[in-house]
């Protein structure tokens, strides 16, 4: 028995949860189980809260300065979980991944430049540049007979031209959970060095890995690596904290650093907010203990998808995450279309999910089932959505 509940149920109406209070807007009702939005259903670890409540207690919310140690910790915290030396220098705090991700659009690809993304992945990593008229070219990942995937550098290097200046890199992988090893890192780091492609690698599942897998920074495995990246991490999905907005950059290359962080910092969007670092302190100084629990917690999880899956519907098989609390799940067998797929978890099932095509090329037939919940919410939605698929062969 751990010392936190991880299956203790959390009423989230009245508070504005996105997850709740989008349901009308997106999936055309409300009376669903909300397993898309990508935060956890679990409280936010007590220690955070009581940082912030201490800190509350002081009533007077005026303009502040960064704590003298927030950069030693997160720095320490990079180091010893994931055996990267970062020198503070090359640390920034940004607003957010997906705003990093727009802000480096904007600074660094010009207007009739691309940027490449691997499909299926996160969506905001096709929408962001589109969104700033950036074009997007597609190198998808290829799956791999056991239904994990590989990256494609035969493909890559066809679909390369000189106006590619970016490459988004989501790892650990959204939503297929992967943990990139050393030597596709390795390769990509290389490949976009010696075609002057800028990567920037989101990081932000990097403390949730699963299983004894170890997540590797791009950034650190080679010279190369270093010279041609811009790393997003934040404590925010492994401390359940993404409405504190807790997110920072890391830049080795003095010479992207230099003109990036400038302009961040004349646009002073490298100023947190009152409350980021209280969070961020109490999260990476006193939050090993929750972590490993809540890890442990969401393997359960997982086993619980993935055996249900097995014996109760055959026809859709998750892919077990080497990192992530989200499931990617291959519906191809049940032979529906998008339409009917989606009908299925949100009109029969009532449940919400991200559906596979929102991931871009590759993503059909698939569903993203967040599985940070109370293990009793997990199955219940496995139930309801094991009747839902009964249902379509009566």
């Amino acid at each position: 028995m751990g010392n936190y509940d991880f299956d203790k149920v959390i009423d989230r109406t009245g508070t504005h949860a996105v997850k709740l209070e989008a349901l009308k807007r997106l999936y055309g009702r409300t009376d669903l189980l909300p397993l898309w939005v990508a935060d956890m259903d679990f409280e936010t670890p007590s220690f955070i809260t009581e940082a912030l409540r201490q800190r509350l207690e002081h009533s007077l919310f005026g303009y502040t300065e960064m704590p003298d140690n927030y950069w030693p910790v997160v720095a320490d915290w990079i180091e010893s979980h994931h055996n990267w030396k970062v020198e503070q220098e090359w640390l920034t705090y940004i607003p957010g991944i997906v705003k990093g991700i727009g802000m480096v659009v904007n600074f660094f690809v010009k207007e009739d430049e691309k940027v490449i993304i691997q499909p299926p992945v996160y969506h905001p990593f096709r929408l962001t540049p589109q969104g700033n008229g950036r074009q997007v070219v597609y190198n998808p990942l290829r799956e791999e007979a056991d239904g994990t995937y590989s990256m494609d550098f035969d493909n890559l290097e066809a679909v390369t031209d000189e106006k590619c200046r970016v490459l988004l890199l989501s790892n650990p992988h959204n939503p297929g959970g992967i943990v990139w090893n050393r030597e596709t890192l390795v390769r990509l780091a290389d490949f976009c060095y010696k075609h002057h492609i800028l990567v920037v690698s989101d990081e932000i599942h990097c403390d949730m890995a699963l299983w004894g897998n170890k997540h590797i920074p791009f950034a650190s495995v080679s010279a190369e690596a270093a010279a041609c990246s811009i790393t997003f991490g934040a404590p925010s999905k492994t401390f359940n904290i993404a409405g504190v907005v807790s997110s920072y950059a890391i830049v080795p290359n003095e010479e992207i650093r230099r003109p990036f962080y400038r302009w961040l910092e004349a646009n002073e969007l490298n100023e947190p907010t009152l409350f980021a670092p209280i969070a961020t302190l109490a999260a990476f100084s006193q939050g090993e203990a929750w972590r490993q629990e809540m890890l442990h917690y969401i393997e359960g999880n997982i086993r619980l998808v993935m055996e249900f899956c097995m014996v109760h519907v055959p026809q859709i098989k998750p892919l077990c995450p080497q990192a992530s609390f989200l499931v990617w799940l291959d519906c191809r067998k049940l032979g529906l279309n998008h339409e009917q797929l989606v009908n299925l978890f949100v009109d029969r099932a009532h449940l919400a999910l991200n559906d596979g095509e929102m991931f871009g090329p590759g993503g059909e037939g698939f569903m993203r089932m967040n599985v940070a919940s109370p293990r009793s919410v997990i199955r219940q939605a496995l139930e309801q959505l094991a009747e839902a698929v009964r249902t379509l062969q009566v």
